[in-house]
């Protein structure tokens, strides 16, 4: 079954240097690109991530800094990277806990603005999690009938993402074969930002999910500890909770 597309999704796949979002960084993004007319684009770039790499994460996907040493940075490739992506909705394994946000670090950090706003993002391995509970080799395995080489491979995970989804509309007849559906569900919860710092209430209105203020009303916060909201941008939380705070600040001020 082909994916039934009013405009291209991105299916993608990051190796980095660690799980961690605001700090760890791509070495390795590939990237797959399907059109509603049935055409596909892939493109694979190797990173220099500008900091070392874990000799335990290059246990995981075999990238050394010797291989790395010699490729251009992030912000060399953002450009790049962000053309190709800023027309399509997203889709990938695992993406919307680890590989959006990360994304959308790196895209930040090199000054090249990135949001969800205009788009949807599809996570495979949340339709695989519902229905079946298990990993991305065994959903290979599972949905496709084969096993997947060179795993941890940016390029073999990305191709495999997308073949698991065909696979998927194919097996459950309740999954639409429709972007916005899939999207939706896929979707664990009503984070504003990626990191799920902040988050809707059943009202819809934007809420703290941790610390003193955990479910508290942002907009509240802000008019009883105004200071809070400068602690948060100049302490170790992601660029892109740091840039949705700033958005949620700036329209409190301007309906005043």
């Amino acid at each position: 079954m082909e994916l039934k597309l009013t405009r291209p999704i991105c299916f993608f796949d990051l190796e980095t240097t660690g799980i961690d979002v605001a700090r760890d960084r791509i070495v390795e993004i590939s990237i797959f690109k399907v059109y509603p007319n049935g055409n596909k684009e892939s493109k694979t770039w190797l990173v220099n991530p500008t900091i070392p790499i874990p000799p335990q994460t290059t246990a995981v996907h075999g990238i050394t800094d010797e291989k790395v040493a010699n490729e251009p940075t992030f912000k060399e490739l953002a450009s790049q990277i962000h053309n190709m992506i800023k027309d399509s909705d997203l889709a990938g394994f695992n993406s919307d806990r680890f590989d959006i946000p990360l994304l959308a670090e790196e895209l930040l950090r090199a000054e090249v603005d990135f949001d969800m706003k205009n788009r949807v993002s599809v996570d495979v391995q949340t339709i695989f999690h519902k229905m079946e509970e298990r990993t991305l080799s065994a959903a290979y395995k599972f949905y496709c009938g084969q096993s997947l080489e060179n795993a941890h491979s940016a390029e073999a995970d990305t191709m495999a993402t997308y073949e698991i989804l065909k696979a998927q509309l194919d097996r459950y007849e309740n999954l639409e074969n429709d972007i916005k559906s899939l999207a939706e569900f896929t979707t664990r919860k009503k984070s504003v930002d990626f990191a799920g710092f902040i988050a809707l209430n059943n009202e819809g209105k934007e809420i703290f999910t941790f610390g003193k203020h955990k479910g508290a009303l942002v907009d509240d916060v802000f008019d009883k500890e105004p200071g809070y909201f400068g602690w948060i941008q100049n302490a170790d939380f992601p660029l892109y909770t740091k840039k949705v705070l700033t958005g949620i600040k700036l329209r409190k001020l301007n309906t005043k």
